[in-house]
């Protein structure tokens, strides 16, 4: 079997980190990429994404920490018209700084809670 690279050896940490402490509240998982930002809200219990938000759909809007910030805020508005309040958040290989804790923040800012 080939090595797992850093980022997925990371990822999976995460998610096992997550998994035992999550208590069966939604995931709030996060991806980025060099164009865009994603964000869903999963029910893993159900296997269903309840809510989910990105920059694709917007015009003008790129990779940036205010572009990640609005996504957080859509995030948050989404998860509340879907009855989520409390999630964990995974941020899955990434590192907690720059876009993803700009995200972050502003669905806490949002009304989420993690």
């Amino acid at each position: 079997m080939a090595k797992l690279s850093l980022f997925e050896r990371r990822r999976r940490r995460v998610r096992t980190a997550l998994r035992n402490v999550s208590g069966g509240k939604p995931r709030l998982s996060v991806h980025r990429t060099g164009k865009h930002i994603y964000a869903q809200i999963i029910d893993d219990t159900a296997g269903k994404t309840v809510a989910a938000a990105s920059t694709l759909g917007a015009k003008g809007s790129g990779a940036n920490v205010e572009a990640a910030k609005k996504v957080g805020g859509d995030i948050a508005a989404a998860a509340k018209k879907a009855g989520v309040t409390t999630v964990v958040f995974d941020r899955g290989g990434f590192l907690f700084h720059g876009r993803v804790k700009a995200l972050a923040d502003a669905a806490r800012e949002g009304g989420l809670e993690f």
